[in-house]
């Protein structure tokens, strides 16, 4: 710290005020004697309830697609790398209702691949797989970015004297890869499911807001800030609280 200027002190409250001043106020609304009620209604819970479920699923599809995107890009060399790694991180940058959007027209009735699903029965587009693929869409970059740096970092050399003593490429990601960056996987895979549990763009565009199959806490939300200004800071307040928890659980599996 004694080597920093002391100007940078400065920004860096300013920056930090910036951040904490609108959750404070927003904690200084929460009616704390009708708090239990607020946040347990039936509708609260059914939503909750619904982005806890999602949000898992979310995650673990995360993990099952990104542990493989993420050992290609950092271990592949080939023309296209860069190109294919800035489309995997497109839904960084991209406004989460366009992504929405684009899944509708994916997997819509009228989409791309909606309708040869319609034909086999298959309906995504506004139920709960909807939810989940709305997630997973926005929030996939933060596992790979995750797990390609950790895998970069990590290096190879671990690999190659296993593989040079005869053990197969499958065994050398699961018993040396793998536990190498295990760190990483459990900080994406945490940080997964925080930007899945806050999803909503993507969501409300490609699955709609239907109560108990659709709907999710930030949708909630959204839809109680008019009709229940009260029990919308309530339950913004407990997403927040749950944001926090999960943030802590991923810093700490952070290696210092």
């Amino acid at each position: 710290m004694s080597s920093l200027p002391r100007w940078v002190l400065i920004p860096a409250l300013l920056g930090g005020l910036f951040v904490l001043l609108p959750l404070m106020a927003m904690a200084l609304r929460v009616h704390w004697t009708h708090f239990g009620e607020l946040i347990t209604s039936e509708s609260s819970l059914a939503a909750l309830r619904l982005s806890l479920q999602t949000s898992a699923a979310s995650a673990a599809l995360c993990v099952l697609c990104g542990v493989p995107m993420s050992l290609l890009l950092a271990r592949s060399e080939f023309r296209g790398l860069s190109l294919l790694r800035s489309l995997v991180l497109i839904p960084l940058v991209l406004p989460p209702v366009v992504g929405g959007i684009a899944l509708l027209y994916t997997f819509g009735r009228q989409g791309l691949l909606g309708g040869h699903l319609e034909v086999l029965g298959l309906q995504i587009a506004f139920s709960t797989t909807a939810v989940v693929l709305a997630q997973t869409f926005v929030a996939l970059p933060f596992l790979v970015i995750s797990l390609e740096g950790a895998l970069r970092t990590a290096g190879t050399r671990y690999e190659a004297a296993a593989a040079s003593l005869g053990a197969r490429p499958s065994r050398v990601l699961l018993r040396v890869t793998l536990p190498l960056v295990m760190p990483a996987l459990l900080s994406g895979t945490v940080l997964s499911f925080a930007r899945a549990l806050g999803e909503f763009g993507a969501t409300i565009t490609f699955a709609g807001s239907l109560q108990g199959t659709t709907r999710t806490l930030p949708l909630e939300i959204y839809l109680q800030r008019e009709s229940d200004p009260e029990a919308a800071v309530a339950l913004s307040f407990v997403l927040m609280i749950v944001a926090v928890a999960v943030i802590a659980v991923a810093r700490r599996r952070v290696p210092s």
